[in-house]
């Protein structure tokens, strides 16, 4: 029985790994790694994030686009290369130039960016704690979603999500574009 005892006692010494307290008494954060396998996950876990939030504001869904998504990640990669969060790419390039490049024809309605070392989920949480960000994913016009990062080696994320209205259904022009800015850092 005393042995029992002694084991209990030392295995609650050695317990798991403790998050680390910052000054403020919160956890510090923890650098979120995407494996190259972990893609198609994050993207249908965000896609599905996103309907839902659209289907509690009674708007309709939005599929994923590869073209958006092309879009979404040239930009991420390229704020990485500019080490900030920008609409414009190092070329001067737009969302619209962006989506135009990749073969996307359809209504640009608006681009969200965000530099973080933040999951995706815990990114759209952000997104959505700010009206305009808020805006561009809950656009009633939007049909489309380009979503992608970039992630540097030390852990910094770089988001991108394109929001387009159906190509077949718009016309090719910038009307009701609202380029938004959420830059999350911890």
């Amino acid at each position: 029985m005393l042995a029992g005892l002694a084991l209990t006692a030392l295995a609650a010494c050695s317990g798991g790994t403790r998050a680390r307290i910052g000054p403020d008494g919160l956890p510090l954060p923890q650098v979120y790694k995407i494996g190259p396998n972990d893609t198609s996950d994050i993207q249908f876990r965000m896609l599905d994030s996103v309907n839902t939030l659209r289907s509690a504001a009674g708007v309709s869904p939005v599929e994923l686009d590869a073209q958006l998504t092309a879009a979404a990640a040239t930009h991420s990669r390229d704020m990485s290369a500019q080490n900030r969060p920008w609409l414009f790419g190092s070329d001067g390039s737009s969302p619209l130039d962006r989506a135009r490049r990749v073969g996307f024809f359809g209504q640009i309605v608006g681009e969200n960016i965000s530099e973080s070392y933040e999951t995706e989920l815990e990114t759209l949480a952000a997104w959505m704690s700010q009206p305009d960000t808020r805006s561009v994913i809950l656009d009633p016009k939007a049909r489309r979603m380009g979503f992608a990062w970039f992630q540097e080696p030390a852990g910094k994320l770089w988001w991108t999500m394109n929001m387009g209205a159906d190509p077949a259904l718009s016309q090719s022009s910038l009307t009701g574009f609202r380029p938004t800015i959420s830059a999350i850092t911890n």
